[in-house]
């Protein structure tokens, strides 16, 4: 298998097509928003979808082997590497007090004025009410600062900002439940068939199904019509609250976050 990424073949880690399609959902969306018209948008605001991609590809990637486990070191290696994912930003990540630094622009204070760095750096109970709202000109961050309430749980506030990486394990989780439910149903079927079949024509008698699907929500499943992204809000809750402090090892059907040793490594 080789990287349609490069021109010249690279050879591609086993377990990279766990991410592969994800990553070339997002390559496609940058693509195409690059390609939009500016009209009627600020100078800055045109950029925003670059740096907002940027950081979902590589906090998808960072998660998937930090936080879930579920690509191996050469994966991520290898997307670091050919700089698929922002190396630099994933360093910060690995640092406390920047653990969802939307990028490291605006932690540089020679791109802000009197050397500070940005309004969205700023926890939202410290600032002041008519900031309370604002978002950072150049990558359109509503807020990054670490701490609980510190800021947003999209900080975003589009589909840029989801966590991918949950979004993608609630799916997985979804499926499996409904896998389960399938079997279960089946298997029901066949019992009753079979005490159908030992009964004589008039003792069998017609109910009602009950291997009918109920649940109508198209949001998971190999190719959800959202695509990558999740689109139902109870998908959306669901992969914030992994996300937001209980990703990492499975327990109890949750997850904890990376442990700092985990990070610097």
């Amino acid at each position: 298998m080789a990287s349609r990424r490069f021109g010249k073949a690279a050879k591609v880690p086993d377990g990279y097509d766990i991410i592969e399609p994800t990553l070339e959902a997002m390559e496609n969306e940058l693509r195409d928003k690059v390609k939009e018209s500016n009209a009627g948008k600020r100078n800055t605001e045109s950029i925003w979808p670059v740096h907002q991609i940027n950081w979902q590809k590589s906090r998808y990637v960072y998660d998937m082997y930090y936080t879930y486990h579920r690509i191996p070191r050469k994966v991520y290696d290898y997307c670091i590497k050919h700089k698929i994912v922002d190396a630099g930003l994933i360093a910060k990540w690995k640092k406390s007090g920047y653990e969802r630094l939307c990028s490291t622009y605006v932690i540089n204070p020679a791109n802000y004025k009197f050397g500070t760095t940005s309004i969205c750096r700023v926890p939202i109970q410290d600032r002041s009410e008519t900031q309370a709202k604002a978002q950072d000109p150049t990558t359109g961050c509503l807020g990054c600062a670490s701490g609980k309430e510190s800021a947003p749980k999209n900080i975003f506030g589009n589909k840029y900002g989801q966590n991918l990486a949950a979004v993608q394990i609630a799916r997985e989780k979804r499926m499996e439940a409904m896998r389960a439910r399938q079997e279960e149903q089946e298997r029901r079927r066949a019992e009753e068939e079979q005490k159908a079949a030992a009964q004589d024509a008039q003792g069998g008698g017609e109910g009602d199904s009950e291997t009918d699907d109920s649940d109508s929500d198209d949001d998971y499943g190999p190719t959800p019509v959202a695509g990558v992204w999740a689109k139902s809000q109870s998908l959306i809750d669901e992969s914030e609250a992994m996300a937001n402090g209980e990703g990492g090892d499975e327990k109890d059907g949750e997850y904890d976050r990376p442990s700092k040793k985990a990070r610097e490594s």
